[in-house]
């Protein structure tokens, strides 16, 4: 099982990007996704989930309306769309399949 995320970057607030979780030994179809992120001395946070079915969505209240989550079954692809980006949305990403976390992703806001 592997997940690899990528897309992260530096961007000015206002900004846009769009992270991709990448994954291989499972379809999407059997297994919810979730993004996560940790900024610098803060706890981790729980940022969006899609569920294996695809009909059930999670965004954390700091991100509503404002990050969109999407799957490509066919090309085994989560992804991340970030608009709006703000200074506080600094931090590592990374997607995980329950135990299983893929690798990170630096996203850097600037004011």
């Amino acid at each position: 099982v592997q997940l690899q995320a990528s897309g992260g970057g530096l961007v000015q607030a206002g900004g846009s990007l769009r992270l991709s979780c990448a994954v291989s030994g499972f379809t999407l179809n059997r297994r919810a996704i979730g993004w996560f992120r940790q900024a610098p001395g803060k706890e981790r946070e729980g940022v969006s989930c899609i569920s294996s079915r695809g009909d059930g969505i999670y965004y954390a209240d700091s991100v509503k309306g404002r990050f969109a989550i999407s799957r490509h079954i066919a090309k085994n692809t989560v992804y991340l769309q970030m608009n709006g980006l703000k200074p506080e949305d600094t931090a590592v990403y990374y997607c995980a399949k329950g135990d299983d976390k893929g690798q990170e992703t630096q996203v850097t806001v600037s004011s």
